[in-house]
């Protein structure tokens, strides 16, 4: 499955988030990633880099895509050059294909 061909759509809610087992279908196109369980499903990555410049270009490039996707990640930056990213569609409390689209272009962006 190819997700990064695809464009995220508006989500006002209205739609189901994946179930676990879909979500872990899913998971098999974005490398990397993995689902963190609980109330809400979402997908998170932790990214290292070299130093905090590194660290901070690549959130920047995150934040590009997120605003032209118009789907937003919660990031987190920490220990000067630690990037973690964490997806999923809040509308929906949970995931939707707008977060593996998002997860599959920002493998694209290291």
């Amino acid at each position: 499955m190819d997700f990064t061909s695809k464009h995220c759509v508006p989500c006002e809610g209205g739609i189901d988030p994946y179930k676990l087992t879909q979500a872990q279908e899913y998971l098999k196109a974005v490398e990397g990633w993995e689902i963190l369980e609980g109330d809400t499903l979402k997908l998170q990555r932790k990214f290292e880099f070299k130093d905090f410049k590194e660290a901070m270009g690549f959130v920047n490039k995150v934040a590009d895509l997120a605003n032209s996707e118009d789907h937003h990640p919660n990031i987190n930056i920490h220990s000067y050059k630690k990037v973690n990213i964490t997806l999923y569609t809040h509308a929906i409390g949970g995931l939707s294909e707008n977060d593996y689209i998002m997860a599959a272009k920002i493998n694209q962006l290291v």
